[in-house]
């Protein structure tokens, strides 16, 4: 699953950035690339641990 996520995340920037260099842009479709972007760096994102998991509560201060 990992490894599909980030195949459709990097085909997404390689459309924004092939439709960015073109004299006519197509602003929809570079939209709809850095949503498909940001939703997979979300669900890449969810899955990293927080630094502070292990401490409990009486350790901030």
């Amino acid at each position: 699953m990992k490894k599909i996520l980030m195949l459709i995340m990097v085909l997404a920037i390689g459309v924004a950035f092939y439709e960015q260099s073109k004299p006519e842009k197509n602003v929809y479709l570079m939209v709809m690339a850095l949503i498909v972007f940001m939703y997979g760096m979300m669900r890449l994102s969810a899955k990293t641990p927080s630094k502070n998991q292990n401490k409990g509560e009486n350790d901030v201060e």
